[in-house]
């Protein structure tokens, strides 16, 4: 009867269990660098969206109902300093993150008067309205940060996997 003996397994299964133990934390790192990839881009976008001054965004409201209202700087200002990452949630497994607006931007009407939700700015630019134009922000970045949001994510992960076989 044939025999072998193999030499360095115990090291090798040892640190396997100690990456098991800290796999939701390595997976968490890796979903957050991802999602800030994609927040990094749709930053980008917001900031490159065409706005007027405050003023001729009322003007076009109050004067021409018909004409499409365009996004004034107090709305683009609110968008851009509401954005961000949630916190990360771990559902029975499955690692969630969200990435999206908060609060309420400073352009206060009848119908908003402790300002506009931010979400709902975000949501009219993005799919338009009857009163507003559809001017796409959401779409093409995590269309263009796809790829790249992946690769930080294998990259976060090799690093935090090497850390555990070294």
């Amino acid at each position: 009867m044939a025999t072998f003996k193999t030499q360095g397994l115990d090291k090798y299964v040892a640190q396997l269990e100690r990456l098991g133990k800290k796999t939701d934390t390595v997976i968490s790192e890796a979903v957050y660098e991802m999602a800030k990839v994609v927040a990094d881009e749709v930053n980008a976008n917001l900031k490159a969206l065409p706005s007027v001054p405050d003023t001729e965004g009322l003007k076009a409201f109050a004067s021409k109902p018909q004409q499409k209202i365009p996004i004034t700087k107090a709305q683009k200002w609110g968008l851009v300093h509401s954005f961000g990452i949630a916190g990360l949630r771990n559902d029975y497994g499955f690692i969630h993150v969200k990435i999206g607006f908060d609060g309420y931007n400073e352009v206060k009407t009848k119908t908003f008067p402790d300002g506009q939700p931010n979400a709902l700015i975000a949501r009219s630019i993005e799919s338009g309205s009857s009163t507003r134009e559809k001017t796409p922000f959401l779409r093409p970045a995590l269309k263009a940060a796809r790829k790249r949001a992946v690769k930080a994510a294998q990259a976060k992960f090799d690093e935090e996997i090497r850390d555990f076989f070294e």
